[in-house]
């Protein structure tokens, strides 16, 4: 696996099967634990397989980059295999998905910039926030 800083704000991984799986997923754990704070985009394509500690994993990495440090999580890449371990364990309905790496770049570059349009068209809230 490669886990790329692809900009500022966003950490591109691109995963494979276990046992690097397990080791690619604890690898972010551990950033995002440390206080690196950014999007993230997991990258699908080479997977063929997930069993329920890869599951619980991508679940505890949700956690921490969407609730922890309110960052986006996008998983991208998935074989129609892969899909259906999704469907059926509910998982299509809390993580986000994108076809391609292409397209999570694309919309987080999207959603970052009118982040930082609404924070510099509204200084009072900033200085709020900053106060409290």
């Amino acid at each position: 696996m490669s886990i790329q800083q692809w900009s500022e704000n966003i950490v591109l991984a691109k995963l494979e099967n276990d046992p690097q799986f397990t080791d690619d997923l604890n690898s972010l754990l551990e950033m995002m634990e440390q206080g690196h704070i950014a999007d993230v985009i997991l990258d699908f394509s080479d997977v063929e397989f997930l069993n329920s500690s890869n599951i619980a994993k991508l679940l505890k990495l949700r956690k921490l980059v969407t609730i922890t440090h309110n960052r986006h999580l996008k998983l991208c890449g998935i074989s129609s295999h892969i899909w259906g371990i999704f469907l059926v364990t509910g998982l299509d309905k809390i993580l986000d998905f994108t076809d391609e790496v292409s397209s999570a770049l694309t919309e987080l570059q999207l959603a970052n910039n009118s982040e930082d349009t609404e924070q510099s068209e509204n200084p009072e809230s900033n200085e709020q926030n900053k106060n409290t």
